[in-house]
């Protein structure tokens, strides 16, 4: 039987993380896409990063899948993504996820804490 552990630390070999401070200096330097994907919930209290996308981890399949009806226009393979959660376990998974899709570009930045931390634009959410 797996374990979520082992679903964990899949994803994390398979997803390359980067600290917040990394995060924040690549923010508005290249194209890429940032996603938090955490539940709706969690983001109203805590607010996200300014600018990102929101697709819940169990929602990414669907929202990638350009067969899906519930595709994002902003989800191609071949762009560059950065995915944030509570402290970096979501992104890992949801990342993990992208990359068996087809996705080759997926960063995961950890958790918006961090972010904030590091001095991260954010913004709120209703």
């Amino acid at each position: 039987m797996k374990t979520a552990k082992d679903y964990l630390d899949a994803a994390n070999a398979a997803v390359p993380r980067i600290t917040a401070e990394e995060a924040v200096a690549r923010y508005g330097k290249d194209d890429g896409i940032w996603i938090d994907v955490r539940d709706s919930s969690d983001i109203a209290k805590s607010g996200t990063i300014r600018g990102a996308y929101h697709i819940a981890r169990g929602f990414m399949e669907f929202a990638a899948d350009p067969a899906s009806p519930f595709h994002k226009d902003f989800m191609k393979p071949d762009a560059k993504y950065y995915l944030v959660c509570g402290a970096g376990g979501q992104a890992a998974l949801a990342g993990k996820t992208l990359k068996d899709m087809g996705y080759s570009d997926v960063t995961n930045v950890g958790g918006l804490a961090d972010w904030k931390y590091a001095g991260g634009p954010t913004q709120e959410v209703e």
